[in-house]
């Protein structure tokens, strides 16, 4: 059973969520399985879509979704499991099925200039990233393998705040299209999720109403 501690600010790692996911699958390559094996948390929470349109942010709430992320922390090796849903009735199926599921690995490796280098394999893609050395502000870059050039999008930014103190991890999820050294924006998710851990309970967190 997970304890709720409420607050603010953003997901990572991992990390993360996005209007679509590669048909390209990342395999975790230990085949183990335990429960207590390392520090886990779990992310629950909700996502606002935004498109791009003549220069201006506007809402697309049909691209809105509900996650959940499962984080192991292995020291400086993480890996993530996320759930997403879309919980409009009127979504189209454009960003894929409305159920996803998207698995992330981030090793995070030498510290340059006050910066934590990072390498990312996920199911979106590969990439690299920056972080402080407390993981509180981390900035992630993946690109869509083998990309057709009539994709609306081939980068993926996410930009995340953990408010560890407060419970609350925000996270700004941008979907790029980068061509000839330039970026042009097509969409983003602002995603804000809740801090669960393992703890113990005094009792049944509920009961029957009758």
């Amino acid at each position: 059973m997970k304890k709720i501690i409420f607050s603010a600010t953003a997901i990572a790692f991992m990390i993360l969520a996005s209007c679509s996911t590669s048909k390209q699958v990342t395999v975790p390559l230990n085949r183990s399985v335990e429960l207590d094996d390392t520090y886990t948390i779990i992310w629950n929470g909700v996502s606002k879509a935004y498109r791009y349109e003549n220069g201006q942010w506007l809402r697309a709430e049909s691209y809105d979704y509900q996650f959940d992320v499962v984080q192991k922390r292995y020291d400086n090796h993480w890996k993530s499991v996320k759930s997403l849903h879309r919980i409009h009735p009127d979504y189209d199926g454009k960003a894929g099925n409305r159920d996803q599921t998207m698995y992330f690995e981030v090793a995070y490796q030498n510290l340059i200039d006050g910066k934590v280098q990072a390498t990312i394999n996920s199911s979106l893609g590969n990439g690299t990233g920056t972080t402080d050395a407390e993981f509180r502000k981390s900035v992630l870059i993946m690109y869509v393998p083998n990309a057709s050039k009539f994709m609306p999008y081939n980068k993926f930014r996410i930009t995340q705040n953990y408010n560890y103190e407060e419970g609350v991890l925000t996270e700004t999820v941008e979907l790029i299209k980068e061509k000839d050294g330039k970026e042009i924006p097509f969409m983003k998710n602002e995603e804000t999720a809740l801090i669960f851990i393992k703890s113990k309970l005094d009792k049944a967190p509920t009961t029957f109403k009758h």
